[in-house]
């Protein structure tokens, strides 16, 4: 009973809202934005910089690195380049009753 009446405001305010659409001239809506102008002396200015010129490839000087080094590798002083992982909890286990 009380959804239906909710739904019936709704469908109510939302038939008001058409109807008043509907009566204003389409010059009487809101505009989000201002139309727009002209800057002064925007005719001398250079309307964007030009792009950068860039060669599209990666660089292959720089060999990709694992976050984890192998173990030959951290025995030859390697770091790790993230700290070791959290141990996880665990309780004790559930006895039978």
């Amino acid at each position: 009973m009380f959804a239906t009446a909710l739904v019936t405001a709704g469908l109510v305010i939302c038939g008001l809202s058409l109807a008043e659409l509907r009566t204003r001239s389409p010059q009487q809506l809101a505009q989000a934005t201002q139309p727009l102008q002209s800057t002064p002396g925007a005719e001398t200015k250079p309307s964007a910089p030009s792009d950068p010129v860039t060669t599209g490839t990666r660089p292959s000087n720089v060999p990709p690195e694992p976050a984890r080094p192998d173990a030959e590798a951290q025995k030859a002083g390697a770091q790790p380049a993230l700290p070791p992982a959290p141990a996880e909890k665990t309780a004790e286990p559930i006895r039978q009753k």
